[in-house]
């Protein structure tokens, strides 16, 4: 089983730039789950996209604009949502902020490969 250390420190766990005024964190992960950190820049936006995974996240702080199918709702600091496998989402950050992620299974995509294959 491919797994993550069993701590990560943030200041020791680099950060990915994922898109204009998105970074991405990952955290702890093995074949079945993933917790990933993800900072806005207000404006920034998480484009509409869907994926085989279920996925719940956390609101850490800011607002976001969230799509889910064809639902559009605002969402803040202490807020939450779950996405169905297959289900487009995405979001625009109102104000700068902090998603916390969870996936299930790992989402093998977000980590650097360095030539070595994460497939199980």
């Amino acid at each position: 089983m491919i797994q993550s250390n069993l701590f990560q420190f943030e200041d020791n766990t680099s950060w990915q730039k994922v898109g204009e005024g998105v970074l991405r964190q990952v955290m702890g992960f093995d074949d079945k789950l993933m917790l990933v950190k993800v900072k806005f820049d207000k404006g920034a936006t998480g484009i509409l996209h869907s994926h085989a995974h279920a996925q719940v996240s956390y609101v850490e702080s800011g607002v976001f604009e969230m799509t889910m199918g064809e639902t559009i709702k605002i969402i803040r600091k202490g807020d939450g949502y779950y996405v169905p496998p297959f289900t487009i989402h995405g979001c625009v950050c109102l104000e700068t902020g902090m998603l916390v992620d969870a996936f299930s299974p790992a989402r093998w995509d977000f980590l650097p490969t360095n030539g070595r294959q994460y497939t199980l």
